[in-house]
């Protein structure tokens, strides 16, 4: 396995016409993907897709948007898929400021729920953050031990150094390709690459030279791309160091994809 996808969302109805061949052109690349649960449909598709396909993996939780369905029969259920031998973490979790599509207080409530939940099963989470980083870094640090990704890291290098501090992956994806994204560009120069983490969030956040079109897991290899040519190295460094990075944090074991 070349490389790893660790935020996609493979069951969304963007793929509904030709996801076998999305799928497929994983496999051509050697590419393994981590698919994502926002809600409780969407996490149930995750496990689904993960157990038949092994080159995916799955992760379920509730995303912000959707905190306001959160409740004990939910964790209940989360805490139930979370048992499969294809789960490997927790997510997509956090808080969205921007949105606003639940309220705060029950984003907060939402997002402590599955970190306890996280920290319980002893799985990383996948952290979503838009607008909300005051309130994020408070609970963070509130919590005992965390372990994860921070997804679409979207932050400058002071924002970047606060979440290594917590012992966190950064999640890079196609905003990294867009030529003036240079804060971020910036940032990522300056973050050891043994705590990257590729990612596409595909459907959505399509990196050049797709950009506008609908974005699928084998298009991770340019962003890939891009941090080889800010940090100077060869793109196989990339490769293989993210690729380690991912087996590390999600426990996901190589197999052979089909």
């Amino acid at each position: 396995m070349k490389w790893m996808d660790t935020h996609a969302h493979l069951d969304d109805k963007a793929f509904d016409k030709d996801r076998a061949a999305v799928i497929a052109r994983c496999a051509d690349v050697s590419l393994g993907v981590v698919t994502i649960g926002s809600s409780m449909r969407s996490s149930r598709a995750a496990v689904r897709l993960a157990e038949r396909h092994h080159g995916i993996w799955a992760t379920v939780g509730v995303h912000p948007h959707n905190a306001s369905t959160l409740n004990g029969d939910a964790l209940r259920e989360l805490e139930q898929l979370a048992d499969g031998d294809r789960v490997v973490g927790i997510g997509e979790i956090g808080l969205d400021y921007y949105r606003d599509l639940s309220p705060r207080p029950r984003q907060r409530e939402a997002f402590r729920a599955q970190l306890d939940l996280a920290g319980r099963l002893d799985l990383p989470v996948s952290i979503h953050n838009r607008e909300s980083t005051d309130d994020m870094l408070t609970i963070l640090r509130d919590v005992e031990s965390v372990r994860g990704v921070v997804h679409s890291f979207l932050g400058d290098g002071e924002l970047a150094n606060e979440f290594l501090a917590l012992g966190l992956y950064l999640g890079i994806g196609g905003p990294l390709t867009f030529p003036k994204n240079g804060v971020l560009r910036d940032a990522v120069k300056s973050v050891p690459l043994g705590r990257i983490v590729l990612e596409t969030d595909c459907p959505y956040l399509t990196p050049v030279p797709y950009r506008g079109r609908r974005n699928e897991p084998a298009y991770v290899t340019y962003v890939a791309e891009t941090i080889a040519e800010l940090k100077g190295i060869d793109v196989d460094d990339v490769a293989a160091q993210t690729t380690e990075n991912t087996l590390r944090l999600f426990a996901v074991l190589p197999r052979p994809l089909s």
